[in-house]
């Protein structure tokens, strides 16, 4: 069916909006936490696929982090395992630990690489115990009550947090053309694995890679404030005095402190996106409005 003359002019609008993103990201690593929705529905994954592919034709380092919570709690209902949570985080006993290596490290993680690898992009697939990447302690969770002498310490499991990232697998990789899609998994000074929040890992790979952009998808339109509205432009400063006035809260604030950690570190910017949204993550980047939340580094 030929364009129509109205349609050609909306096509050639969005390719000259595109221009000159193009031009300002060309040879910048920008991380993207794949997750929510965007993970789960066939249409949004290839649409993802297909828009970190031309990240990287058009001369970004595209760096892919992906979770996988509901694929690991279903994989352990089928098991027969029970799945408990402390403060939101799964409790990663050794049979659990199994698990989450066998969905993240395996089924998720290959099944990326394998949608971006058919949109003709050229991914590699690796968890955070690759090449030495992520190094991890124990994560330490503690609870505390008026009535309480002393916090309680909660045994929570193989769960931990990023001590150290060694980035030479993904400078390899990155050098030699390749798209590097990581499992959020990080090895212990004995070996031992650990869980680790993707958002969490995202936002350091952020810091250490210094990249140009930290991009977390998520299941909503962004950082919404009091009358449900989207707030974009933020700089950290405006985000802290958001969160001191309660308008950032609940399940928000985790997310909104890695950004703002990342756009601490020498990230310049950090975007919260709504995954839900077909091909987001190119909207975000090439389009002047975007679909989403961007918080920007203070500058000086």
């Amino acid at each position: 069916m030929p364009l129509t003359h109205d349609r050609s002019g909306q096509i050639a609008r969005v390719l000259t909006e595109a221009l000159p993103y193009i031009q300002q990201f060309t040879g910048k690593t920008i991380v993207v936490k794949f997750g929510g929705n965007a993970m789960v529905d066939e249409r949004l994954k290839r649409s993802f696929a297909r828009d970190i592919v031309l990240m990287r034709l058009v001369g970004m380092n595209p760096v892919v982090v992906h979770g996988g919570g509901p694929q690991i709690g279903n994989l352990l209902t089928q098991l027969g395992i029970e799945s408990r949570f402390v403060d939101g985080m799964r409790v990663t006993d050794s049979a659990t630990m199994d698990v989450v290596e066998m969905v993240l490290g395996a089924a998720v993680n290959k099944e990326i690489v394998g949608l971006i690898n058919d949109a003709g992009g050229r991914a590699v697939g690796i968890t955070g115990k690759d090449g030495g990447l992520i190094q991890a302690t124990k994560l330490v969770v503690s609870r505390k009550t008026p009535e309480m002498d002393a916090p309680e310490i909660i045994d929570i499991g193989h769960v931990g947090e990023v001590s150290a990232i060694n980035t030479d697998v993904i400078d390899m990789l990155t050098r030699g053309g390749f798209i590097p899609v990581i499992a959020p998994i990080g090895a212990g000074a004995g070996g031992e694995s650990y869980n680790i929040n993707a958002d969490l890992v995202a936002g350091k790979l952020a810091e250490v890679l210094g990249a140009e952009k930290l991009m977390l998808l998520t299941n909503v339109p962004g950082l919404l404030g009091a009358d449900g509205e989207v707030l974009t432009g933020l700089s950290p400063a405006e985000v802290e005095r958001l969160i001191d006035s309660g308008v950032i809260h609940g399940g928000m604030l985790p997310k909104i402190r890695t950004a703002l950690a990342a756009v601490a570190h020498a990230v310049t910017s950090a975007h919260i996106i709504d995954g839900r949204v077909e091909h987001a993550v190119l909207l975000e980047i090439f389009t002047d409005i975007g679909v989403g939340t961007l918080i920007s580094r203070q500058p000086g």
